[in-house]
């Protein structure tokens, strides 16, 4: 029940009703609640007040208003650890997603140029690029710098459609260590931006990714570019370090 000599405002307090009725499945994902004209009725408020406790709910992406139709329980975003030491495939699989991959440019030694974060610069790594998509949407862009060294012959396996952490554990016996990265928010041109579907003043999710392996730090450098209006891409904290 609501309670009006608390100091908390009414319609917070029944925001906080609606959002525990919403947690205890009273109102699962879908749902339309109760009109603002029911709930004022069964809590005896105003309307405004059943109003500003609805728009509460509505701004914190809680619940959404269709028109002529009501106030519904927003499902869940669909939210994906892409940076789990799992590997890419894995942190989609793990969330019910099905996700598709296609190699952009296959793997092939290059020598690697200038470039203060590419821990290969001025030397030579296997390079190879791959677009990942689900419902045939794009959602992400990777490229991928590899030591010669610790990943022979890359370049005569066929990558298409394969996880490179299953490679790498099956085929060179190597799991991550560990590893650091950190994040930026990027503008794409060029053919990035056209595997993506993005226009130029739409920002991405860029990531540096370098994972280590025992006795191999860095060996594997990678550079995301993440579309963040079809998921939610999540960080679980204590597994790997973050740059300020």
């Amino acid at each position: 029940m609501l309670n009006p000599a608390s100091p908390v405002p009414l319609y917070h307090q029944l925001a906080d009703l609606l959002l525990a009725e919403i947690r205890k499945g009273t109102y699962p994902p879908g749902s339309r609640i109760p009109s603002e004209h029911q709930l004022a009725a069964t809590h005896r408020i105003g309307r405004p007040t059943a109003r500003q406790a609805t728009d509460l709910l509505v701004r914190r992406g809680i619940l959404v208003r269709r028109r002529g139709s009501g106030t519904f329980v927003q499902p869940p975003e669909q939210e994906v650890d892409l940076f789990s030491l799992a590997g890419t495939s894995a942190s989609f699989l793990q969330t019910g997603v099905t996700v598709g991959t296609r190699l952009l440019a296959r793997p092939r030694r290059r020598h690697i140029g200038h470039d203060p974060h590419n821990p290969f610069a001025g030397r030579e790594a296997f390079f190879f690029s791959r677009l990942s998509f689900t419902e045939d949407v794009p959602v992400l862009v990777e490229d991928f710098y590899l030591d010669p060294d610790h990943f022979p012959g890359l370049d005569q396996l066929d990558l298409e459609g394969r996880s490179l952490a299953r490679l790498a554990a099956e085929h060179y016996y190597l799991r991550p260590s560990g590893g650091r990265q950190t994040f930026r928010i990027a503008y794409l041109s060029g053919p990035r931006a056209r595997h993506l579907q993005v226009a130029a003043n739409t920002p991405v999710l860029a990531v540096r990714r370098y994972l280590n392996f025992p006795r191999a730090e860095a060996a594997l450098y990678s550079e995301l570019f993440c579309r963040t209006d079809r998921f939610v891409f999540a960080q679980s904290l204590g597994a790997l370090y973050h740059e300020p």
